[in-house]
C-alpha cells in the first residue's frame, strides 16, 4: 500500500514538471534513434556479411574476423600507432589548459584578459581541413614559412609532413594550439566559483600568490580535472579520423594509419564490413574497459569518479 502512494506522489511529481522532460525528450529520441538503435548491427562482427543475404541471412562465423585482426602483421602497427598518438595527445595537451587557466585567472586587468582569452578561443572555430591546409602552407619545404626560416640561417629544407618520425608531434602540437583555449572554459568556470575571501584571509596570513595557487585554486579544479581525465581515458582508442586521414601520405604511412583510417578504407573502399566491425567492437570494447579501470583508480585515490 505505502509503495503504490509513494508511486502516486511521484508520477503527480513528474506531472507537476512535464515541462523538463519534454526538454530532454528530444535528447533521449536522438541517442536512441542515433546511438542505440545502430547497435543492432553489432551482430555483423561475428558474422560473414552478404548484402543479397541481409543481416540476418547472413551466416554466423563467431570469432574469425577477430582472430584475422589479432593475427595479421598490421595489428600491431595500428594499435601503436593509435595509442602512441592518443597518448602523447592525453600527456601532453591535458595539463596545458589547466596551467592557462591558472595563469589567465591571476591577470587583474579585464580588458587584456577578454582580450588573451578571444584569441586562445579563435584557433578552436577553425575547420580540421583549414588546420590541415595551413600546416601544409607553413611546412612546405618549397615555399613555407618554417622551410623559408631554415633555408635562410644555411640548413636544407625538411619535408615534415612527409617524414614519419614528424607526424606525431605535427599532429599533437597543433591540436593543442587549436583546443586549448575552449578546453580551458570549464576551468575558467571552476574558478570563477572561489570565494574572494578565501584569497584575503590568504593575503593577510601572509599567503604569496604561488600559495594562494597552490593551496586554493589548484584543490578547487583538481575533481573537474579528475573527471575529464577520466572521459579523455575512455576515448584514448578514438584518435580523430578527419584530421589522421588528411594528414595521411603514402611516405608518412608507418606512422599515420590508425584503427579509423584503416576501418575507413578497409571497410567502406573495401567493403569488408563484417571484419571492419569486429576491428570497431574490439575498439569500444577496450575503451569500455580503460575506462571503467581509470574511474575505479580515481575513485581510490582522489574519491572523485564517475559514479
Amino acid at each position: 500500500m505505502k509503495s503504490a502512494v509513494e508511486r502516486k506522489k511521484t508520477f503527480r511529481k513528474m506531472l507537476s514538471t512535464y515541462q523538463l522532460y519534454l526538454f530532454i525528450l528530444p535528447t533521449v529520441i536522438y541517442y536512441l534513434i542515433f546511438h542505440y538503435a545502430p547497435l543492432y548491427g553489432i551482430q555483423l562482427a561475428f558474422k560473414d556479411f552478404v548484402a543479397v543475404d541481409g543481416i540476418w541471412g547472413s551466416p554466423w562465423v563467431g570469432f574469425k574476423h577477430f582472430k584475422l585482426f589479432f593475427s595479421s602483421h598490421y595489428f600491431w602497427e595500428l594499435l601503436r600507432n593509435t595509442l602512441g598518438i592518443s597518448v602523447y595527445a592525453l600527456v601532453a595537451g591535458f595539463p596545458i589548459p589547466i596551467i592557462f587557466a591558472l595563469m589567465l585567472n591571476e591577470i587583474s586587468s579585464r580588458r587584456y584578459k577578454k582580450l588573451v582569452q578571444t584569441v586562445a578561443y579563435a584557433p578552436h572555430f577553425i575547420s580540421t581541413v583549414v588546420m590541415v591546409g595551413m600546416l601544409y602552407i607553413f611546412l612546405h619545404p618549397g615555399y613555407g614559412i618554417v622551410n623559408s626560416l631554415i633555408k635562410f640561417i644555411g640548413f636544407q629544407p625538411v619535408d615534415f609532413l612527409n617524414r614519419p618520425e614528424y607526424f606525431k608531434h605535427l599532429y599533437v602540437w597543433s591540436g593543442i594550439w587549436q583546443s586549448t583555449g575552449w578546453n580551458s572554459v570549464i576551468y575558467f568556470a571552476v574558478l570563477s566559483n572561489i570565494d574572494a575571501e578565501q584569497h584575503e584571509a590568504a593575503i593577510i596570513d601572509g599567503a604569496t600568490r604561488l600559495q594562494r595557487i597552490w593551496y586554493i585554486n589548484i584543490p578547487v579544479i583538481i575533481p573537474t580535472a579528475v573527471i575529464l581525465l577520466i572521459l579523455s581515458a575512455g576515448g584514448i582508442m578514438s584518435v580523430g579520423f578527419e584530421k589522421v586521414y588528411l594528414m595521411q601520405t603514402s611516405l608518412n604511412l608507418s606512422a599515420s594509419e590508425v584503427i579509423s583510417t584503416y576501418v575507413y578504407k578497409v571497410g567502406l573502399q573495401g567493403a569488408r564490413f563484417s571484419f571492419t566491425t569486429a576491428i570497431g567492437l574490439f575498439d569500444s570494447v577496450f575503451n569500455f574497459i580503460l575506462l571503467i579501470t581509470v574511474n575505479q583508480i580515481a575513485k581510490k585515490l582522489s574519491s572523485t569518479s564517475l559514479w
